[in-house]
């Protein structure tokens, strides 16, 4: 089955203008116009970004860099960040966006992958690793003269996007001028015109980053940096957003599902807010829906592979009326859809298949890796490219589309895609353990990634988990550590000889170990006279109590710490916001991710309970 019919080319007979060309045919036009507000409020115009953009291009050159090198940016969200990658782009390379927060170790090897010539960095360039030479963003004119943009076409690399990697590294998917352009190209599904502005959330390793930076720039509105959700408490955070003015924005699933359980009308001041990265709750959406809702709530679906969004669905009372899930959604742009068996016949209506995702948006393959590449990205037999997403869905009676799962082993965490794979690899790869799985509990804000380890030598089990914790960390970026260890004294085997996952959560919940997503046993009741449990008297029992309830523990005291107990940064902002609406202590979310222990936050409690009326 084809959904969406067939290829549109809106732009047919005319030029090619590349990603870059369209900013600087606004540049010149509307020239004062507002590219960019950085969360400082400093913002710059067209004019100003198209200039220091050329500067920044001055500077990679002058250091070797030309069209069709890489060059690896290590920057935070921020005007600097825009800057940086319409720089690359102006020069007819293509960028890498990396984690600036990641572990070195982590870095290093998405280094190794891409080999840039260049990295542009930041003020503190301490935690990259040393290799390619070091560039900043140019505050003034640099000596050196601003290139020419060089002309590109629709097969020209823009960028490369790295996703968790089953044999143990990460993939990049490179993806090319056109198929950003087929991408930002008046998008139906989340209208964006100048003098709009469109909230900038995103980490800039995630693909998010396409949507806030180049649909914004190429429809000439103003892309709007807003603070971390984390650092302030909900109620001021959507005042903020009122107050910025926010047309449009991406959420993850995580971050949605959080804020319409505690703000649902958070949302109210905005014309499109855009959900995807996981299946999205049904009821967290109605949630929103019913009170003071955005103007239009889309659910958006798409691997990197696929440039962002592949789908969108747009959720109202009455369309999400009779069902149990939210669909898929049709195709955006140019996109074309397919759900095939196995044999890559197309499935009828009510049948299983995989998604086969094909048009311009279709990423060019894989770095490096043309085994993968032709493994992932195939021909059908009408001669269409298609990308084999992996994900199983099912085409329902109406034509909607409904994901039903994965045909490997690969999940998604607060929008971010991992194999689980790569964590086990890592794992044994610290000698530490014989044997070790990983897997996925939960949904959204209740999702976590569970460890079940075999040590290499059981008489030696004391602070293992923590060790292995930390080893990964300094490997791998922090939502690919596990919140919950278990050490076994084997993996279990099913009938087929592979392993017994589902055995193996069924000892976790034998072992009482809490597990985010299975059902725990209720707690015993709390001494009241006891200061460290979830029950007791105290600046903090109020947040024992609520931390409890949110991760399913029996007891919480004050020589815990939130991430080892299994939080997260979705969690904390649950967390502090109910916290203040039961009149408790008046913590924001980063206190609890950065607190060591939770006696720490004994000070900023003891301050005096929080003003819910703020």
């Amino acid at each position: 089955m084809t959904v969406g019919g067939g290829v549109v080319d809106r732009r047919s007979g005319a030029p090619f203008i590349s990603v870059h060309g369209t900013v600087s045919g606004h540049a010149a036009r509307r020239p004062g116009d507002v590219a960019v507000v950085d969360a400082d409020g400093t913002s710059l115009t067209y004019a100003e970004l198209w200039r220091r953009a050329g500067w920044t291009a001055a500077a990679l050159a002058a250091q070797g860099v030309r069209p069709g090198d890489r060059v690896a940016v290590a920057l935070p969200r921020s005007a600097r960040l825009v800057i940086a990658l319409l720089g690359v782009a102006r020069l007819g390379a293509a960028y890498v966006p990396l984690d600036s927060h990641a572990p070195r170790a982590r870095l290093e090897l998405l280094v190794d992958e891409a080999r840039p010539v260049a990295v542009v960095t930041g003020d503190d360039p301490s935690g990259l690793p040393v290799g390619p030479v070091r560039v900043g963003v140019p505050a003034a004119a640099p000596d050196a003269p601003v290139p020419d943009a060089p002309d590109v076409d629709a097969d020209t690399p823009l960028y490369v996007g790295y996703t968790s990697g089953s044999t143990g590294r990460p993939k990049g998917a490179v993806i090319t001028h056109g198929a950003v352009r087929s991408f930002t190209y008046a998008p139906d599904y989340c209208p964006v015109r100048p003098g709009d502005r469109v909230a900038a959330l995103a980490n800039p390793a995630f693909d998010a980053t396409t949507f806030e930076v180049w649909n914004t720039l190429a429809a000439g509105a103003t892309i709007v940096v807003l603070p971390d959700v984390m650092t302030l408490p909900m109620q001021e955070w959507a005042e903020l957003l009122g107050g910025a003015s926010v047309t449009s924005m991406f959420l993850t699933t995580s971050l949605f599902d959080s804020i319409a359980r505690e703000a649902p009308d958070a949302f109210h001041t905005v014309d499109n807010v855009l959900v995807g990265g996981e299946a999205l709750d049904i009821e967290r959406a109605r949630r929103v829906l019913d009170h003071k809702p955005p103007r239009r709530l889309v659910h958006v679906y798409g691997p990197t592979e696929t440039t962002t969004f592949a789908t969108a669905f747009l959720c109202t009372g009455e369309n999400l009326t009779g069902r149990s899930r939210v669909p898929l959604g049709a195709p955006v742009q140019e996109t074309r859809l397919r759900v095939l068996d196995e044999q890559r016949r197309p499935v009828a209506p009510g049948g299983t298949g995989e998604l086969y995702i094909s048009g311009p948006q279709v990423a060019a393959g894989y770095l490096d890796a043309p085994e993968l590449t032709a493994e992932r990205f195939v021909v059908l037999d009408d001669g269409d490219r298609a990308y084999r997403s992996g994900d199983l869905v099912r085409l329902l009676d109406d034509g909607e589309l409904e994901f039903a799962g994965r045909i490997d082993r690969q999940v998604k965490l607060r929008g971010f895609r991992i194999e689980p794979a790569e964590i086990e690899q890592a794992l044994l790869a610290t000698g530490l353990v014989s044997a070790a799985v990983v897997e996925k509990t939960g949904e959204a804000a209740g999702g976590a990634l569970v460890a079940f380890v075999l040590p290499a030598d059981p008489a030696h089990t004391a602070g293992l988990t923590a060790r292995l914790a930390e080893l990964l960390g300094e490997r791998l970026p922090g939502y690919m550590v596990p919140a919950r260890w278990l050490v076994v004294a084997d993996i279990p085997l099913n009938a087929n000889g592979k392993t017994d996952r589902r055995r193996l959560l069924e000892i976790a919940e034998e072992a009482g170990a809490p597990v985010p997503g299975v059902a725990q046993p209720a707690a015993e009741p709390a001494d009241a006279d006891d200061p460290s449990s979830s029950g007791g008297a105290g600046p903090l029992a109020e947040l024992y109590a609520v931390l409890a309830e949110l991760l399913r523990l029996d007891r919480v005291g004050p020589d815990d710490n939130f991430l080892e107990l299994g939080g997260n940064s979705i969690l904390a902002l649950q967390a502090t916001s109910r916290l203040r609406a039961r009149g408790g202590a008046d913590l924001n979310p980063a206190d609890l991710l950065f607190a060591e222990t939770l006696a720490e936050l004994a000070g900023p409690a003891a301050a005096g309970p929080a003003d819910t009326a703020r």
